[in-house]
């Protein structure tokens, strides 16, 4: 039975992990501190700025602007604390896994019972394994305080669209799950691990915190990678406390059984035996791992127009990954560290089913099922190939009805658009089209890597009454804030907003929503007149397709109003 409850905990983190948030979704309070390289921002009302850019005209009013950042600025806030909470649960999520590691849950017993006899009274050794569970969660916290301190707040900010780590993050949690496979052991040198057991022969507190530091070390094999992979997606999610919520979160975990079992030692014998059953939850991660890792190579791969990651390419990956974990839960595949599976038992018949079940719902994603509950982690959907939700699609023909030929970057921008729609990607534009066809301007901050942004697309644009609003009633500008691509040199120039360089695309975009409105989260919808002026305040991520009409109604019938 116990068997059963640790296995099905493995399934839930499995299926309860959240994607991994991007940049697009980090929102930063541009009034206080200065960007990083990556996200530099411009004062774009400035007459300089205005003349290098072409984005706003002066006729964007200063008490319009102000209008929107009320509410951009509200709901900063309410998705900082839930990006902490989140990153907590994630830490809690992995300190169980943790737990259930070969280098871990073995010691548990010896490590209660060197309390209780060591200690000579109940209460002795309660209240020193509650030490010991302290100086764990203090270790680990610290351990994360350091990332921070090492890449700094904003450099954090920088890392989900930054391809040089994107593909490092891919390389390590490759690397990681090869070594949860069983390829090789990730550890510490052994030098270093010894002195630091020495000292835990010391009595005391110290002895105990000594102790709780040999744990950490002598276990970094197993919790390593899973420590790894926390750090970086609290780092990638660029908030200040991330890695050291996560941390904590993963820590508090991994101290609850020593206290648990020290207050009450007759459980020790409840547990399970350890066994083979141990290496196969270490499998499982690995797999789990491999899958993860494309997220972060499918970042770099969207940012700079690599095209190696299609949707169904990245399907295809997921579906392999995982087909191989079915297997191998059913034992007709071993690794080096595996045991000899004599017969299946149930725990493992149960997982196995959740796994394959989870193959064939990723099945029909190959031919455009849009498979809503991981969309957002998906690449958009516009980068499959073969779709046959929009094989007899009819093509948009707004652009077809203004003087404007060519659309600025859309030879870059076309494989980030849901199909079905045809914005415009330079704001610009998209005013000139406002004032030529006599309809509002949709602004969607967006990103290649933004998280939300998908799950918009494809929970909401997908609704008729919505796509319907955008296609007839509305100029689309769809302005990409983290892509890579550098503008021509004559269009370089330094933002009096942050004083750094703007030379990107992204950048160029960021820069204006950071100036103009005061935020920089994303999706950010913002309704305008063909001169920029905002209609109604602009809008974030709302999943209910309702409200995001009445949204949408609203800015049509402030512009007819304004208009009469």
């Amino acid at each position: 039975m116990k068997k059963v409850l640790l296995l099905l905990l493995m399934a839930a983190m499995f299926l309860a992990l959240p994607a991994v948030k991007s940049y697009a979704m980090v929102v930063q309070d541009t009034t206080a501190t200065a960007p990083p390289d990556d996200m530099a921002f411009t004062e774009v009302g400035s007459a300089q700025d205005s003349a290098a850019n072409g984005i706003v005209k002066d006729s964007i009013k200063k008490d319009t602007v102000k209008t929107a950042v009320s509410p951009v600025t509200t709901s900063t806030s309410d998705t900082d604390k839930l990006t902490l909470w989140q990153t907590f649960i994630k830490g809690l999520l992995f300190g169980f896994a943790a737990i259930l590691m070969p280098c871990i849950f073995p010691m548990l017993p010896l490590t209660v019972s060197f309390f209780t006899k060591k200690a000579g009274s109940k209460s002795k050794a309660v209240g020193q394994a509650v030490i010991y569970g302290i100086s764990i969660i203090v270790i680990y916290v610290a351990l994360g305080m350091l990332v921070t301190i090492a890449f700094g707040s904003d450099a954090l900010n920088a890392l989900s669209t930054n391809g040089i780590f994107n593909a490092f993050f891919f390389l390590m949690l490759v690397v990681f799950g090869a070594s949860f496979l069983g390829a090789f052991e990730i550890t510490l040198p052994s030098a270093f691990v010894n002195k630091i057991d020495a000292k835990s022969d010391k009595g005391g507190l110290m002895g105990i915190f000594f102790m709780a530091f040999s744990l950490a070390l002598v276990s970094f094999s197993c919790t390593g990678p899973l420590i790894g992979t926390l750090l970086v997606d609290a780092a990638s999610k660029g908030d200040r406390l991330g890695p050291a919520v996560g941390m904590f979160g993963f820590s508090f975990a991994l101290a609850i059984p020593f206290a648990l079992f020290a207050l009450f030692p007759s459980l020790l014998k409840s547990l399970p035996k350890s066994g083979g059953w141990l290496n196969s939850v270490k499998v499982v991660l690995g797999f789990i791992e491999l899958a993860f890792a494309f997220k972060f190579l499918s970042n770099v791969d969207l940012a700079y127009h690599w095209n190696l990651l299609d949707r169904e390419v990245f399907l295809a990956i997921w579906i392999a990954i995982f087909s191989l974990m079915g297997i191998y839960l059913l034992g007709k595949i071993k690794f080096s560290h595996d045991s000899d599976l004599p017969y299946l038992s149930v725990p493992r018949t149960f997982l196995a089913i959740l796994v394959f079940a989870w193959v064939i719902y990723l099945v029909p994603g190959m031919w455009g099922a849009p498979l809503k509950s991981i969309s957002a982690f998906l690449p958009p959907t516009a980068t499959q190939d073969f779709d046959l939700n929009n094989l007899t699609a009819a093509q948009p023909s707004a652009s077809a009805k203004t003087s404007i030929k060519e659309k600025k970057y859309a030879e870059l921008f076309h494989r980030l658009t849901p199909k079905g729609f045809d914005p415009y990607y330079d704001f610009e534009q998209a005013k000139q089209a406002s004032k030529e066809l006599g309809k509002p301007v949709l602004i969607d901050f967006t990103g290649w890597n933004c998280v939300n942004c998908r799950k918009m697309e494809n929970n909401v644009w997908s609704d008729a009454e919505v796509a319907k609003r955008l296609k007839n009633d509305f100029v689309m500008a769809e302005l990409v804030v983290d892509d890579k691509t550098e503008l021509p040199v004559e269009e370089h120039f330094v933002s009096t907003f942050s004083n750094k360089k703007i030379n990107t695309i992204g950048k160029k975009w960021s820069d204006f929503q950071a100036a103009t409105f005061n935020s920089n989260s994303q999706p950010q919808y913002v309704i305008v007149d063909g001169d920029g002026n905002v209609l109604v305040p602009p809008q974030g991520a709302d999943y209910n397709p309702e409200n995001y009409i009445k949204f949408l109604d609203s800015g049509k019938a402030a512009f007819q109003n304004k208009n009469k």
